[in-house]
């Protein structure tokens, strides 16, 4: 039996709908809008792309986003397309659930406070607020088209915390449309980062009006981002989290709270996160302690990867069958969906895979 075969119901809860575009979509936009391109196959593209060779480091990975993102940022018809095939994506690898991430700025070509929009080569009139909206319009249609659950987490940006308290809005205004959380990327949280305090007084108030919180933390900088995340973010899951077991206080702590961490395997090798030696990867210590964590691809354009690939991955490291439908479990139990459709969730993982799980 194949590994996609030994897993026919799977769950992510850590991707970015601007890390999982296609590539042929990438090129037939750029064809379309008449953009200088100088990747015109897919294949040249994908060459590009994917992180195949080192550096291994996160600025590496993020560097990749500035090929393809000004080709699809501001246009309507790209982020519609975007998104509906994400849904289609989705439902060719098993994922009956999934919580996509992404930045509502960073696919807009007009910024709600006047300032240039960071990808658009033009401004016009897809705001935030209409990119969120042309994305629950696509999950929506998408979602019911292939059978399959998918939500909208909204990100905050590391280094623009001036668009915080807007993604908060939009959490709130959204959330009967599937926006489920609140999150901050595009670089790993550090205590130290300037004005924190309009992404950490974001946070609080999601805590308040009842918005469920992630946050990528402890992936390549330091165990402090985690306790950052805890203490002032309230965060109730955790973006990677790697670096916890650099602190044998804290990752105790997470133990004991039962803190969710979104383990993205590859990606933790390919962002320089993990030592090089997988026999040292925090996800066995993760497995023998039972800490919370699921598997996830995070960005799967650059690091040409889908959940089933992870799974393999985990596996060679020594998981079993068992311990990645703990995960799926974990996830479920985990994820940000309304109570009545996570005991939808779980109660078809229990006809899938056995009630046994519901107990690990």
């Amino acid at each position: 039996m194949s590994i996609a075969e030994q897993f026919p119901y799977k769950i992510e809860l850590h991707v970015h709908l601007d890390g999982a575009i296609r590539t042929e979509t990438i090129v037939e936009t750029a064809k379309r809008r008449n953009i200088h391109f100088p990747w015109e196959t897919i294949e040249e593209l994908k060459t590009h792309l994917v992180m195949s060779a080192p550096p291994y480091h996160l600025g590496a990975l993020l560097e990749k986003f500035h090929t393809f993102m000004p080709v699809v940022a501001g246009d309507r018809d790209a982020i519609h397309q975007i998104a509906y095939e994400f849904c289609e994506d989705c439902k060719k690898h098993d994922v009956f659930y999934t919580e996509a991430r992404y930045s509502p700025q960073l696919f807009a070509n007009k910024m709600s406070d006047g300032s240039k929009p960071p990808y658009a080569h033009t401004e016009g009139d897809i705001t935030p607020r209409e990119v969120v909206n042309i994305i629950c319009n696509a999950f929506e249609k998408g979602s019911q088209d292939f059978g399959v659950k998918v939500k909208s987490i909204l990100c905050c940006v590391e280094h623009a915390p001036e668009w915080s308290n807007e993604v908060l809005e939009l959490c709130k205004e959204f959330k009967p449309r599937g926006v489920v959380a609140i999150d901050i990327a595009c670089g790993d949280l550090d205590p130290d980062v300037p004005h924190k305090e309009l992404h950490t007084r974001a946070f609080q108030l999601a805590a308040q009006y009842g918005i469920h919180r992630t946050v990528h933390a402890g992936e390549s900088g330091p165990a402090a981002g985690v306790r950052l995340a805890l203490d002032e973010m309230h965060a109730e899951r955790i973006g990677h989290g790697y670096k916890v077991v650099d602190d044998a206080e804290l990752y105790e702590r997470c133990r004991r709270e039962n803190i969710h961490f979104e383990v993205c395997p590859l990606s933790s090798v390919k962002t320089g996160s993990v030592p090089d030696d997988l026999d040292k990867h925090p996800l066995h210590r993760f497995i023998n302690d039972e800490v919370n964590f699921s598997i996830n691809t995070d960005d799967p354009i650059v690091l040409d990867n889908d959940l089933t690939s992870d799974y393999e991955m985990v596996m060679k490291m020594g998981l079993d069958k068992e311990h990645v439908i703990a995960t799926i479990f974990h996830a479920a139990r985990s994820c940000f969906a309304p109570p009545e459709e996570k005991k939808q969730i779980l109660a078809e993982l229990v006809k899938v895979y056995g009630e046994k799980y519901m107990k690990m």
